[in-house]
C-alpha cells in the first residue's frame, strides 16, 4: 500500500513538472498571477464536479474537518501567490530552488517538533541530496541573483506548501481524498478570485490558449493534487514533500526535449542528485523517536 502512495505522489510531481512547458504555449502577454488563479479556479471546479458526481464523496462533503480543510485551502492559495511573486522578483531559478527546496525542511522540522518523527541518518541524507540537486538544477538556468525580499517570499511559498501537506495529511483519516481535495481547492480558488478581477485574462483567446489553461487546471492541478492527496494517506508528509522534488526534474527534461534547452553538466548533475535522493527517501520511511527508558 505504501508503494501505491509513493507512485501517486511521484505521478503528481510529474504532472506539476509539465506546467512550465505548457505555459510556454500561452501568449506572451499572460499575467503569471492570473495563470495561477485560473489554475485554481478550473482545478477546484473540476474536483468539485467529480466529488458531486460520486455519491460517497458528495455525502462526505458535509462531514469534512473544515478547520483543516480551510487551512489547507488558504495555504495552497498562499503558495500560488507567493511563488509567482517570488519568481518575478528573485528569478525563476533561485525562486524555484528556494520554494521547492525549502518545503521538505519546513515539513521535517514540524514533524520533529510536533510528532517527534525523525528522518533517520540515511533518509535525512537523501532529503539533503535532493534539495541540493534542486538548487543546482535551478541555479544552473538562472542568470542572476534575487534580492532578500524575493528569497523571503519564496521561502514563504515553501512554508505554505509544507503547511498544506501537513494539514491534508492530518485530515486524511477524517474524510476521503476526493472531497478533501475538492473543498481545499475550491477554497483556494475563492481566495485567489480577486486576482482575475484586478488582472483580467484578456490574453486568453484561441483554442491553443484555452487548451493549455484547461490542461493546467484539470491535469496539472485537479488530477495531480487528487493523486497527491491520496498519496498523503499512505506516506508521511515529509516523504511526500521530498518526492515532489521530482517536479523540477520533469520540468528540466521537458524543457530539453520539447523546448530545446541545452543540456549542461550542472543541470545533469542536479537531476542525478535529485533522483538519488528520492531513491533514498523512498527506501527508508520516517520513524518515530525512541521512547526514553523509565527511570
Amino acid at each position: 500500500m505504501r508503494l501505491m502512495g509513493l507512485v501517486a505522489v511521484i505521478a503528481a510531481a510529474m504532472l506539476w513538472g509539465t506546467t512550465g512547458t505548457v505555459q510556454a504555449l500561452l501568449p506572451a502577454s499572460r499575467d503569471p498571477l492570473a495563470v495561477g488563479a485560473l489554475r485554481l479556479l478550473i482545478g477546484g471546479a473540476a474536483l468539485m464536479l467529480a466529488a458531486m458526481l460520486h455519491g460517497p464523496s458528495r455525502a462526505a462533503l458535509v462531514r469534512l474537518p473544515w478547520r483543516l480543510v480551510g487551512l489547507a485551502g488558504l495555504c495552497i492559495a498562499g503558495y500560488n501567490l507567493l511563488f509567482f511573486h517570488a519568481v518575478s522578483m528573485a528569478g525563476v531559478g533561485i525562486g524555484t530552488a528556494v520554494a521547492i527546496g525549502s518545503a521538505p525542511l519546513w515539513t521535517t522540522g514540524w514533524e520533529i517538533a510536533a510528532a517527534r518523527l525523525w528522518p533517520g541518518r540515511w533518509r535525512g541524507a537523501g532529503q539533503l541530496l535532493s534539495i541540493t540537486g534542486v538548487a543546482l538544477l535551478a541555479m544552473a538556468g538562472s542568470g542572476g541573483s534575487g534580492g532578500p525580499l524575493g528569497i523571503a517570499l519564496a521561502a514563504g511559498a515553501g512554508a505554505c506548501y509544507a503547511a498544506y501537506s501537513l494539514a491534508t495529511a492530518r485530515a486524511s483519516n477524517a474524510a476521503p481524498p476526493l472531497p478533501r481535495a475538492a473543498a481545499t481547492f475550491t477554497i483556494g480558488a475563492i481566495v485567489t478570485l480577486p486576482v482575475l478581477f484586478l488582472s483580467p485574462p484578456v490574453w486568453l483567446v484561441g483554442a491553443p490558449a484555452w487548451s493549455a489553461v484547461l490542461f493546467l487546471g484539470v491535469g496539472a492541478t485537479a488530477l495531480s493534487y487528487a493523486f497527491y492527496t491520496w498519496g498523503l494517506t499512505r506516506v508521511a508528509a515529509s516523504t511526500a514533500v521530498t518526492l515532489a522534488l521530482a517536479e523540477p526534474v520533469t520540468a528540466w527534461l521537458l524543457a530539453v526535449s520539447v523546448l530545446g534547452e541545452p543540456v549542461t553538466p550542472a543541470r545533469l548533475a542536479g537531476a542525478l542528485m535529485v533522483l538519488a535522493g528520492l531513491l533514498a527517501v523512498t527506501m527508508v520511511p520516517a520513524r518515530p523517536a525512541p521512547r526514553p527508558e523509565p527511570v
